[in-house]
């Protein structure tokens, strides 16, 4: 009888204050975190220029953020649990708003790497805290529309992270991308303290845990695994990949460590991670969707920017501006898609969301070329992101169906982590497919530019002769020179806008074939009425 009434509490509890109230207050932190990892991309020469530093030897500003943020988003659910949700979201925040205003502050390189390392173990408990603060506010009729607030945090932070850190590192100091965090986290902070609440079950859930003791191991594990994982798919592409012997070291043991930790919690009585929920066909799916998703988000948020800043000359602003365009069209369709997914199959959105990202990148894929203007390419940014709501929403909406409420916050913390880790690896990915299909396209084209080609042969003599025209190169000989370099430019201008082509087009591909997934999945109805418990 006990036990019944327990669950009869569980199902029956709701929050005190308005869940829109609760939803706003923690979307607020969440969005200035996900801001912050792209904000600073934009940044880095002016904090490598401060610092007397080298570009590469800044980059270690992301590096030390995305790994300490990607270790703690595996483990962040057993935090909440451990140390009561509202209390780890709280701190969060104060260690985001601190670590931020001491960024800022920073007088050298190495600091300032050293308060990223806080800022990411801050920032990295705000995703999944917010997404399973939501899910245990809002009814599961009710969770569409509250996950689309939750979306407009993670997926259109990043859209407009490079414009707004372009508009404050031009007018103002790159410092103030780390001071603006700290007031509206203040904010943010008090909100919390005073609408946020944890439900009954919870704090059952945190006394079931404190008896199971802490399993240092596993903690150990992800946190070594994870860690060199993050290091290996951010310094990749740099060190030439397996080329380096750091990262194919980095390789072999994040994989061999990241397999133990598999086998170790699953066995585990009182895991870290709860891996043995990945039974639940849902949430399986829904976590591969994610990481997809992630890849595809991350992956073409750079591609557009590192196209109009390198080869079309666009400042940073410039491209930033090029990308706003898509954050507003998602401003509109996460709404959509949150009420959409509350009256329809969740499904069906999926699919409509797959179709119409795979139909966004072909169209861009045969339009992206050096001759664009600005309208186009911001069209082309547009068209892309166009049903990205249609799979975050749909994705986390089922990932929830059967679970119990008390492990809500597990499914919240694996959730953000597959995402985070299939953006970075969708980042380094596809900047090498860029790289090598840029070389494969250079031989290829370079293979035509020799004098025996009489098209060639014409365009050197007629670019020579307009510099010798124009009083440059010297002689006739000099001026063939010069034409020769100026032909040689612009074949690897056409080379690399080949290969950005040849990339968009492998991702349209990819995510057409990722349809099936939808139907993978159960009804979350379904699931409800005869779902097999998680353990």
């Amino acid at each position: 009888m006990a036990a019944a009434a327990a669950v009869i509490d569980h199902a029956a509890w709701r929050p005190r204050y308005n869940p829109w109230l609760v939803a706003f207050t923690v979307t607020l932190a969440t969005f200035m975190e996900v801001l912050d990892t792209s904000i600073a991309n934009i940044a880095l020469p002016h904090i490598a220029g401060t610092f007397g530093a080298s570009i590469n030897e800044s980059t270690w500003v992301l590096t030390s953020y995305l790994v300490s943020n990607g270790i703690v988003l595996p483990i962040s659910a057993w935090l909440a649990t451990r140390l009561g949700r509202k209390r780890y979201y709280m701190s969060c925040v104060v260690l985001f708003a601190g670590s931020s205003f001491l960024c800022g502050l920073a007088p050298t390189l190495g600091m300032l790497v050293f308060f990223r390392v806080l800022q990411g173990i801050g920032g990295g408990g705000l995703q999944p805290s917010e997404q399973s603060i939501l899910a245990d506010t809002f009814l599961p009729s009710q969770r569409g529309m509250a996950f689309s607030m939750y979306a407009m945090a993670v997926v259109l932070a990043p859209a407009i992270g490079p414009t707004i850190g372009g508009w404050i590192t031009d007018n103002y100091n790159w410092r103030w991308i780390f001071y603006i965090n700290v007031p509206i986290s203040l904010i943010s902070l008090y909100m919390t303290y005073r609408f946020v609440e944890d439900p009954p079950y919870l704090k059952a859930e945190r006394t079931k845990s404190e008896k199971g003791g802490i399993d240092y191991v596993g903690l150990g594990l992800v946190a070594l695994g994870i860690g060199t994982l993050q290091m290996v798919l951010d310094k990749g592409q740099e060190m030439d990949w397996f080329a380096s012997h750091y990262i194919l070291g980095g390789t072999i043991i994040a994989s061999v460590i990241l397999m133990v930790w598999i086998w170790w919690e699953w066995r585990h009585p009182h895991p870290i991670v709860e891996l043995r929920l990945l039974k639940r066909r849902n949430l399986a799916t829904a976590m591969f969707s994610m990481v997809m998703l992630g890849s595809v988000l991350y992956g073409t948020t750079i591609l557009l920017p590192e196209f109009l800043q390198t080869l079309m000359g666009y400042s940073a602003q410039q491209a930033g501006e090029c990308m706003a365009l898509g954050g507003f069209l998602m401003m509109l369709t996460m709404p959509m898609a949150g009420a959409l997914t509350g009256k329809l199959d969740p499904r069906y959105l999926l699919v409509v969301g797959y179709g119409a990202t795979s139909l966004g990148l072909y169209h861009m894929a045969t339009h992206l070329s050096l001759g664009m203007g600005f309208g186009t390419a911001a069209m082309l940014r547009t068209y892309q992101v166009a049903g990205l709501a249609f799979i975050f929403i749909p994705s986390n909406v089922l990932c929830y169906a059967g679970i119990p409420r008390e492990k809500n916050n597990q499914v919240a913390s694996m959730m953000n982590f597959v995402r985070n880790i299939g953006g970075s690896a969708g980042i380094a990915i596809v900047s090498t497919m860029v790289t090598r299909a840029a070389q494969r396209r250079q031989v290829y084209l370079s293979g035509n530019m020799h004098n025996g080609n009489p098209k060639f042969r014409d365009m050197a003599a007629g670019i020579a002769a307009s510099i010798h025209g124009q009083g440059g190169g010297g002689s006739m000989a000099g001026a063939m020179h010069q034409a020769y370099a100026r032909l040689d430019m612009m074949m690897q201008q056409q080379a690399s806008a080949l290969a950005f082509r040849d990339v968009v087009s492998i991702l349209a591909v990819v995510v057409m074939c990722l349809i099936p997934l939808a139907f993978i999945m159960r009804k979350p109805s379904d699931v409800v009425k005869g779902a097999p418990p998680p353990h």
